[in-house]
C-alpha cells in the first residue's frame, strides 16, 4: 500500500465514496483487495482525526439526529452465545445534520445504547458555538442523552411519524406510506414548525447508496466493526468538504463556514493516508 502513488490511492478511494464494494473496486483499478482495505482503514482513521479537528464552534442554529442501521459479520438473529456481541450483528451509526447547510457536525458507530447515545450527544454538545433547535425520533435514551449533554441549554423537541398498517409479504420493498405526524416539545422553547427528521432521514438514504455495506440486501457487509467505522469516517469527510451539495452549490463545509474553498478528493486523500 505505501507503494500506491497519490493518484492510484485517490483512484481507489474515489470507488469506494462513490458506493463501489471492495471486490469491485479491486477489478475495476486493478488493486488487491487487502490492499483496497488496508488503505480504507488508514484513510477513515485520517478522516475521523480530521473531523474531530475542523468540527469545532460551529455557528449551527438547528440540529436534527437520527440512527441508521446495519450490521458486522452476521445479521443479529445468527448470533451465537460463542460471539462477541460487542463487535458483532447489529450495528448504528448515529448521526447529526444541520438542515440549513447540511453539514455534518457529528456521528458516532456502535449499539444501539444508551451509553451510545450519551456519548454522541456530549460529543456533538461540545462542537456547537451555540444555543440550538434540535430534533430526534422517540427513541426513548434520547431524553436523557440531550439532559446530560446539553442541560437546559437547548430546544428540543421529538417528532414522531406513524405508518399504515400493511401486510408484508414477499417482494414487498416500498416503506409504508406515513399516516400522520406528531411533533412534541421536550425541552425548552423550540420552534414547533422545525421540529422534524426529514433531513436526517433524507442523510440516511444518502449514506446507504455512497457506502456498499449499509445497501439493503447486499453481501457487501462489514466484517469487522474497525471497517465500518473507517468507511463512515471517510464517507463524512468526503460528503462534508468535497461533494458539492446540489441545492446549496458549495460544499457542506464551505456552507458553514468551516472551510473557505473546495477540497479535491485528492487533497483529502493526501491529508488522512
Amino acid at each position: 500500500m505505501n507503494r500506491l502513488s497519490l493518484a492510484r490511492r485517490t483512484q481507489v478511494l474515489n470507488c469506494l465514496v462513490e458506493g463501489n464494494s471492495i471486490r469491485s473496486t479491486e477489478r475495476m483499478t486493478d488493486t488487491h483487495r487487502d490492499t483496497v482495505m488496508r488503505l480504507m482503514v488508514q484513510a477513515g482513521e485520517g478522516c475521523a482525526a480530521l473531523m474531530d479537528a475542523e468540527m469545532r464552534d460551529l455557528p449551527c442554529s438547528r440540529i436534527q439526529v437520527d440512527e441508521i442501521w446495519a450490521y458486522v459479520g452476521k445479521k443479529q438473529r445468527q448470533i451465537t452465545p460463542a460471539d462477541d456481541r460487542s463487535r458483532l450483528g447489529d450495528m448504528w451509526t448515529f448521526v447529526a445534520i444541520d438542515p440549513d447547510t447540511k453539514l455534518v457536525p457529528a456521528y458516532r458507530v456502535g449499539k444501539r445504547t444508551r451509553s451510545n447515545a450519551v456519548a454522541f450527544m456530549g460529543d456533538l454538545s461540545e462542537r456547537l458555538a451555540n444555543r440550538v433547535q434540535l430534533s430526534s425520533d422517540a427513541l426513548v435514551t434520547y431524553v436523557d442523552a440531550v439532559e446530560r449533554a446539553f442541560g437546559a441549554d437547548v430546544d428540543y423537541g421529538q417528532a414522531v411519524k406513524f405508518y399504515e398498517a400493511e401486510p408484508i409479504g414477499p417482494g414487498r420493498y416500498s416503506p409504508p406510506r406515513v399516516v400522520r405526524s406528531e411533533r412534541t416539545v421536550i425541552n425548552g422553547n423550540p420552534n414547533v414548525d422545525h421540529i422534524s427528521t426529514s433531513l436526517i432521514e433524507r442523510q440516511n438514504l444518502t449514506m446507504r447508496m455512497s457506502m456498499r455495506r449499509f445497501t439493503r440486501l447486499t453481501n457487501g457487509f462489514s466484517k469487522k466493526v474497525e471497517n465500518m467505522k473507517a468507511a463512515v469516517s471517510l464517507h463524512f469527510a468526503h460528503y462534508n468538504f468535497v461533494r458539492i451539495h446540489r441545492t446549496l452549490r458549495v460544499t457542506p463545509a464551505m456552507a458553514a463556514a468551516v472551510s473557505d474553498r473546495l477540497w479535491s478528493l485528492e487533497e483529502l486523500v493526501d491529508r488522512t493516508t
